[in-house]
Order: structure tokens, then C-alpha cells, then sequence
């Protein structure tokens, strides 16, 4: 019978202490809670402003007709539409094939009239583009600081070729050699 009784008091003493479970799991669903808020509300709710003119003391600067103007037509002078071709596999000079070239490259132009024109001779540009790098040794193209040669190399060919395209910049989406 006394080995009951110690029994029933052992099993009706809370344990003293603290819970070390508490700290080894909700400490780190805590901190990862907060990671996830901070995410979810700086790529949902927040959302950059547009540029509002406003001025101290809640006044509103208004815009003259000239001023308005003058934005539009800058903002069409800066706009730009690109002609790309995508995926051009290039063997460079000296290779014998073993090493390639793949490239994707873009012609920035002022105009849709002008894109429309690219668009329509691509297979003339692609050629040119090929013949240009094709023509390039394996460490030329890996040189770095010749890219930008390159690039003002097929501006001026292309403008050579279609004076009314008016390439203002060329742009390389990829350029990986293997």
C-alpha cells in the first residue's frame, strides 16, 4: 500500500522547471514568422509611389501646358524600341568548331517604323552579326573590355547597312562561350 501512495504522489507533482521544447521550436517559428511578414508586406502592400509634385504646406504645384509638353516629348526622345534576335551560335575564329559562341543581341532604335524595318530584313542582321563575330579570335570575344568595341563594331555595320535604322545602342542579353 505504500508503494501506491508513492506512486499517487508522484504522479499528482506538476513538474517544476521550464520547458526547454518552448525555446528550441518556437523561438525559430517566431524569428521565420517574422521573415515572412516582412516579405509578404514589402512585396504586396507596399508599393513605391508614383512621383506626385507637391510642395510645403499642402499646396499643389500645377503644371503649364509647355511643361507638359516638354516631358512628353523628352520621355519619347528616351524611349526606345529594341529589335532582338535570340540564340545565335557563333564559332569563333580559330576554334575548328570546338568552341561556340551563343548570343542573343539586342539593336535599340528611336522609332516603330524603324523596328519594323529590322523586323523585316532579320535574316539579313542576323548574317551580318554572325559574319562580324565569326571573324573574332576566342580571346578577343573573351576580353572583356572589348565588348563594348564589338557592340560599336555592329552599330556601325548595321547603320552601314540600313543608314534609316538609326541604331542608337546594341545590347547583349547572352553571351556565353563554351
Amino acid at each position: 500500500m505504500a508503494e501506491e501512495a508513492k506512486k499517487e504522489e508522484k504522479k499528482e507533482k506538476p513538474k517544476k522547471g521550464f520547458n526547454l521544447k518552448v525555446i528550441f521550436i518556437g523561438l525559430p517559428l517566431f524569428i521565420i514568422q517574422l521573415v515572412l511578414v516582412y516579405f509578404i508586406t514589402a512585396t504586396f502592400l507596399v508599393k513605391s509611389a508614383p512621383n506626385t509634385n507637391s510642395s510645403k504646406d499642402g499646396e499643389h504645384s500645377e503644371q503649364t501646358e509647355e511643361e507638359t509638353d516638354e516631358e512628353s516629348d523628352s520621355a519619347h526622345a528616351n524611349s526606345t524600341h529594341i529589335f532582338s534576335i535570340e540564340d545565335l551560335i557563333i564559332n569563333p575564329a580559330g576554334t575548328s568548331g570546338q568552341r561556340l559562341l551563343l548570343l542573343s543581341v539586342g539593336f535599340g532604335v528611336p522609332s516603330e517604323e524603324n523596328l519594323t524595318m529590322l523586323q523585316e530584313n532579320e535574316v539579313v542582321i542576323k548574317d551580318m552579326v554572325i559574319n562580324t563575330i565569326a571573324q573574332k579570335t576566342l580571346s578577343a570575344l573573351s576580353n572583356i573590355q572589348l565588348k563594348d568595341s564589338l557592340k560599336i563594331e555592329l552599330a556601325d555595320k548595321l547603320n552601314e547597312t540600313y543608314p534609316k535604322a538609326k541604331i542608337k545602342n546594341v545590347y547583349f542579353s547572352k553571351y556565353l562561350i563554351n
